[in-house]
């Protein structure tokens, strides 16, 4: 029992060490709120991106396995999930054509 304690202990101790090391001060070099909306907003678009990405390659997977196994449903999934995936992957260009 003394020894998950302290394998515990050390293991925050380390964790800790860990979080202090890589700390890193981050100062901001520009005065203009709208500059800052636009950072996070190609931050969180590109977050957007990537998991529109991976649905992509999901749906590829899919529609691949629904021809190899003759299945119309999963098929058919497959083909709903690509088309997720595309609106999700462009959804900054589609918003950008719809407003503008």
């Amino acid at each position: 029992m003394k020894n998950k304690r302290k394998k515990l202990w050390t293991a925050a101790l380390m964790a800790v060490l860990l979080i202090s090391v890589l700390t890193v001060p981050v100062f901001a070099e520009t005065n203009d709120p709208i500059e800052v909306v636009n950072n996070l907003s190609d931050f969180m678009f590109g977050l957007v991106r990537a998991v529109g990405m991976v649905m992509l390659g999901f749906a590829v997977v899919q529609i691949g396995l629904s021809l190899k196994s003759h299945d119309p449903s999963q098929r058919a999934n497959g083909f709903l999930t690509l088309a997720g995936g595309v609106v999700i992957t462009f959804a900054k260009e589609i918003l950008t054509l719809i407003t503008g």
